[in-house]
């Protein structure tokens, strides 16, 4: 049996978070261009699934997140880590954390639709530069 998804660490909640991220952005590039073939659409989920594009949907979806999600997202983004990012600044690389353990929290409650609505704002949102 599973523990209660608050039972885990931000940062397991962050690993599963990126997983179901990864897989919802590959099924709509996918949708989008069925005739793309497979190096390209990895080349385009990229642009998706960087911390610099996760940390810009986050200014995207701050505004409507509960305040449970929020603090969810806050334990995520203050997680310490252990590891330095390769290709994005510290602020970026929380920031991205903070919404993967946002996705991995609420795919492992059962909460499919808020995490679709989720995932789609921040995908729509993921090229928008951050303007804070």
């Amino acid at each position: 049996m599973m523990k209660n998804p608050l039972e885990y660490s931000p940062l397991v909640l962050a690993y599963i978070g990126d997983a179901v991220y990864e897989i919802y952005t590959r099924k709509r590039i996918l949708a989008e261009n069925p005739s793309m073939p497979a190096h390209k659409l990895h080349i385009e989920n990229i642009k998706y699934v960087k911390a610099q594009s996760q940390s810009n949907s986050v200014s995207a979806i701050e505004p409507i997140l509960t305040e449970e999600e929020h603090m969810v997202f806050k334990r995520g983004r203050n997680a310490k880590s252990g590891t330095t990012p390769k290709n994005a600044d510290v602020v970026e690389y929380h920031r991205a954390t903070g919404l993967e353990a946002l996705f991995g929290y609420l795919h492992l409650s059962g909460r499919e639709e808020r995490l679709k609505e989720l995932m789609a704002v921040a995908f729509d949102n993921a090229n928008n530069k951050v303007t804070e």
